[in-house]
């Protein structure tokens, strides 16, 4: 690897974009920044996970012995293309065009991975040394199912006695332009799949049959009606939306055997999931007490509601964004899950990133001199950190 690599944060995100790492392949993604790092000092881990098909690669890399340890979250994972006729240019080529950066993670979140190296790389390398330590930990299985990745590495790494005193995450934050937002927590997901057995039978005989869609709807509409909260000082209001009612009956005349229908429940701290669940578990109860059938519901959550109360590490990167771009960043809990949802329970987490705009789209970009910028931001973090 060249220094002008090493020095370079582009450079660096066009050959991570380069590997084709859509969930659970990696590519060499992985050893490219291992490879990186062990140039620069650090012990690098590697952590597989999971069997066959399922198998998972992730990363913990360590710069230093000593406390505080300065985490930095991410994953080299992206998620597929879709039609790759439909780009302006070829999604693993990393085509740089009118200062624009094309390709598939060049947001979420290759960009950020290679500002935040070349940001240590460029401290580094300069005679700075981190009165702690600094630490990477990158998974492969972000926009997968998730259950190989961030959550076993952690446990792993605490087995091991590691310990992680602060941790930034560097999704894609900001809606609009870089330096708008900083997330410090995150709302909780319930996924649910409702399942209504019936009997098949003649519409013109309904006595001989069990219709499962009136069942349903009753359950969905009592789901429906609940107010589930006003919102807090950090988080809007949860809500729950149905996502699909599936019945797949052709006919007119054939009074079906099952009824499905699928909802998502985003939630706030005025919840926690399994109060969420007890709560559909008894609505299931009280139409299940009026139905001569059988109503299944698989209910799992995804990930709980956290926040990061406002302190001192938020500040620090609020106020390193400033010093940058001039703007101090809102605090938010907006958007959808992360796997700060998992580093939450062993240290203060925020995250701040790339501008998500173009984000699991067709022709996902950055602009170039926002990844300029970023390795600035998170090169002011550090050192305000160990200041």
């Amino acid at each position: 690897m060249s220094n002008d690599l090493i020095y370079d944060p582009v450079s660096f995100a066009q050959e991570l974009i380069q590997r084709p790492s859509v969930t659970p392949i990696d590519a060499g993604a992985l050893d490219l920044l291992q490879t990186h790092l062990e140039t620069l000092g650090f012990k690098c881990t590697r952590y597989p996970f999971g069997e066959g098909d399922d198998r998972v690669d992730n990363l913990y890399a360590r710069f230093g012995i000593t406390a505080p340890n300065f985490c930095y979250a991410g994953h080299t994972d992206v998620v597929p293309v879709g039609d790759a006729e439909k780009w302006d240019n070829p999604p693993f080529d990393a085509v740089i065009k009118d200062d624009v950066l094309w390709g598939r993670g060049a947001a979420d979140m290759k960009g950020s991975i290679a500002a935040f190296t070349a940001a240590v790389t460029n401290l580094i390398q300069s005679g700075w040394a981190p009165n702690g330590s600094i630490s990477f930990l990158i998974t492969g299985d972000e926009e997968g199912p998730a259950v190989n990745g961030t959550d076993k590495v952690l446990k792993a790494i605490t087995n091991a006695g590691e310990k992680i005193d602060h941790c930034l995450v560097g999704e894609p934050t900001n809606p609009d332009a870089l330096g708008d937002m900083v997330k410090n927590g995150r709302r909780g997901s319930l996924n649910a799949i409702i399942e209504v057995k019936g009997y098949q039978g003649h519409v013109a005989y309904p006595h001989r049959a069990q219709n499962p869609i009136p069942p349903l709807i009753t359950l969905l509409s009592h789901l429906q009606e609940r107010h589930l909260d006003s919102g807090n000082e950090f988080f809007q209001p949860s809500n729950l939306e149905v996502t699909s009612i599936d019945v797949g009956n052709p006919a007119h005349n054939v009074i079906p055997e099952i009824a499905r229908a699928k909802f998502n429940i985003r939630f706030n701290t005025e919840h926690c999931g399994d109060d969420l669940k007890d709560w559909i578990h008894e609505e299931v109860a009280a139409v299940q007490a009026g139905f001569d059938g059988e109503i299944l519901a698989d209910l799992r959550v995804t990930g709980e509601a956290f926040l990061t109360d406002p302190c001192s590490f938020t500040d620090t990167v609020q106020q390193a964004v400033q010093d940058v771009t001039g703007r101090r960043p809102e605090l938010s809990t907006s958007g959808g899950t992360s796997d700060a949802r998992y580093i939450t329970h062993y240290a203060p987490v925020v995250e701040f990133g790339l501008v998500g705009a173009t984000i699991h789209q067709v022709n996902e970009r950055v602009d170039v001199a926002d990844i300029h910028t970023l390795t600035d931001i998170y090169t002011k973090i550090l050192q305000r950190y160990f200041a």
